[in-house]
């Protein structure tokens, strides 16, 4: 069973980040959308095999990939990575800084202050496993926006 804490915490990662892409346009909505949400079911894969591996520890005591990983997949991890191919799309150099001090924060930061709050804390990961963990993704991302801006040219 969640804790309140834990429950309000899931639907405040989900709404907050989601409610942010009224801000980001409807023709950026469309051309980055496609990238979203192959992130978002690349990153439930990754969250499955690290789930499966214990690299994270939830402190509520049912484990449960539903309550705990999924919120971080489907709540923040398409707009963050639709507002960051806004703001650096076609500058590649831009692209990685921005998502190397984003998945810093996460990584170094952010999740101290979770496991603080009793929510997640890391178990078979250094702070550094779980930086390359996060961070090796985003090449990925803007190589699938890439690949799709190149398609959607030729047709």
């Amino acid at each position: 069973m969640a804790t309140r804490r834990h429950k309000i915490f899931n639907l405040s990662i989900i709404l907050i980040p989601w409610l942010s892409l009224l801000f980001i346009g409807k023709s950026n909505m469309r051309r980055y959308s496609f990238s979203g949400i192959f992130i978002v079911i690349f990153e439930i894969i990754n969250h499955l095999y690290g789930h499966k591996r214990n690299w994270w520890k939830f402190y509520d005591k049912r484990k449960a990939f539903i309550k705990d990983e999924l919120p971080f997949s489907v709540g923040p991890y398409m707009p963050i990575s639709m507002w960051l191919l806004k703001f650096s799309f076609g500058n590649f150099k831009k692209f990685v800084l921005l998502n190397a001090i984003s998945d810093g924060l996460f990584a170094f930061i952010i999740i101290d202050v979770l496991k603080k709050l009793k929510i997640v804390g890391l178990n078979r990961l250094s702070h550094f496993q779980f930086f390359i963990y996060l961070h090796y993704k985003a090449y990925l991302l803007y190589g699938v926006q890439y690949l799709f801006e190149k398609i959607k040219r030729y047709y």
